[in-house]
């Protein structure tokens, strides 16, 4: 069995003459977490209905989980569990009926065991005959996941799952799908959150429907050649208005009490800052760019080609 369970090339989507998905290689093993980044906008959710035989593509072709996405989509679907960003369960039932109503869609033969297995594995039980209308949004989010699992998908494709979510849910969440790439599920998941984004074993950015960079997360960092400095001190926005200007600055992005200056180029970025450190209140220091300082380079630079 191949060790690829997406394998895409040249998946390109149209939504009228709007060019949504331009061109797009994709390859994903078995068992990884793969994150997909990007504005809205960007593709991200056309390109996983695609994958997922939700979408027919225009053009391009490949294989998920052994299938061809294009000719044999009802087999695909079968094997993978889509959680879409809203919560599309029934909200004026229990979550015992919501999964009991979704092993009845999937055919299931031992639906109550397997219904019980799931309420177990992902600690609702004890909830089973709550109302799902009455759940916070961490545990929707736990039912949704609940009900994807439920026919044990071989892939699933998670779409800003955790939106509107609280920290510690968002962590409970993603623990959750580590155990899942453990037992060698693999995980297609689109989200904003750049603390996520570094949980994933690769990472994908689109913008206006290209992909502008995959990698490992210290492969996307180590091959963005960006220059990073940082400021710390007071009335920072004071500093900000004069930086803003200045050649080889492409982004100065505010963290609480510091500054980001972002550039590509060392040398004049270095010239360009180095008036306004001499006798400086300011603490300035060169530092390594973070995964968020590569994404909004990423976006400063992105064309949208499709206008």
């Amino acid at each position: 069995m191949s060790n690829l369970v997406i394998e895409v090339k040249g998946l390109t989507k149209y939504f009228g003459k709007r060019c949504v998905v331009d061109n797009l290689a994709l390859h994903v093993e078995r068992g990884q977490i793969y994150g997909f980044l990007g504005p809205n906008g960007s593709g991200k959710t056309t390109t996983i209905r695609m994958l997922c035989g939700l979408l027919t593509p225009d053009a391009g072709q490949g294989q998920c989980l052994g299938y061809n996405i294009l000719t044999q989509s009802d087999q695909i679907k079968r094997q993978v569990g889509y959680m879409t960003q809203k919560f599309t369960l029934y909200e004026d039932l229990t979550i015992h009926e919501n999964l009991d109503f979704v092993a009845r869609i999937y055919g299931m033969s031992r639906r109550r065991v397997r219904v019980s297995q799931s309420l177990e594995q992902l600690g609702l039980t004890e909830r089973a005959n709550q109302l799902a209308g009455s759940l916070s949004g961490g545990w929707k989010q736990r039912l949704a996941l609940a009900a994807c699992l439920l026919h044990e998908p071989q892939l699933l494709l998670l779409d800003e799952p955790t939106a509107g979510v609280d920290p510690k849910a968002r962590r409970d969440f993603w623990e959750q799908i580590h155990q899942l790439s453990a037992q060698g599920i693999t995980t297609l998941v689109s989200t904003h959150y750049m603390d996520e984004a570094e949980r994933c074993h690769r990472l994908a950015y689109l913008a206006y429907g290209n992909l502008l960079v995959n990698g490992t997360v210290q492969e996307v960092i180590d091959h963005s050649g960006l220059t990073v400095w940082t400021v710390m001190g007071d009335n920072l926005w004071k500093l900000q208005a004069q930086l803003k200007s200045l050649p080889g600055l492409e982004q100065v992005v505010p963290f609480g009490n510091l500054l980001h200056l972002i550039g590509q180029d060392t040398d004049l970025l270095q010239a360009s800052i180095a008036p306004l450190m001499t006798n400086s209140p300011y603490e300035w220091q060169l530092s390594k760019p973070t995964l968020e300082d590569v994404f909004i380079s990423l976006m400063g630079h992105a064309q949208d080609h499709s206008l």
